[in-house]
């Protein structure tokens, strides 16, 4: 059947892993994962909160197998380097590429579909995004194992 993307905007933490593990506990409380929900909406609508249906997110991890929960919730750690269960920075000449600037906004990362072209399933990627030379939002992005 082939890997899902997911994506979520959300305000700039310094602490990416704090960041990772909030928007995390926030889907997974909304319930907005395979397989509480079979495809995750996305861009994500705060409102759509078909609850959560699991005890914990290793639970709704362990049930959606193979095809993974299709949302933020396939990614666990950041780590300097893309791998399995791990979201990793777009390095300097990666966000070049993309953007052409190290300081991209969040209407450039959002518009960017382009980005979806490197990632590997089961991987998320991160982008800081910035408003007036300061960061203001991450943007995670990934794609579901199968």
């Amino acid at each position: 059947m082939g890997g899902h993307p997911w994506w979520y905007l959300v305000p700039y933490e310094k602490d990416v892993a704090v960041s990772l593990e909030t928007l995390r506990q926030r889907e997974f409380k909304a319930g907005r994962y395979n397989p509480a929900e079979d495809f995750p909406r996305f861009p994500v609508d705060p409102k759509h909160t078909p609850g959560c249906r699991h005890d914990s997110i290793e639970d709704a991890r362990e049930e959606s197998d193979a095809d993974g929960t299709r949302s933020i919730l396939d990614v666990s750690f950041v780590r300097d380097e893309p791998d399995y269960d791990v979201v990793a920075p777009f390095d300097d000449a990666e966000l070049m590429e993309f953007f052409g600037t190290t300081k991209p906004t969040a209407a450039h990362v959002e518009n960017c579909d382009d980005l979806f072209e490197v990632l590997e399933r089961g991987q998320g990627r991160y982008v800081v995004a910035y408003a007036n030379d300061q960061p203001s939002h991450i943007y995670f992005a990934g794609y579901s194992y199968d």
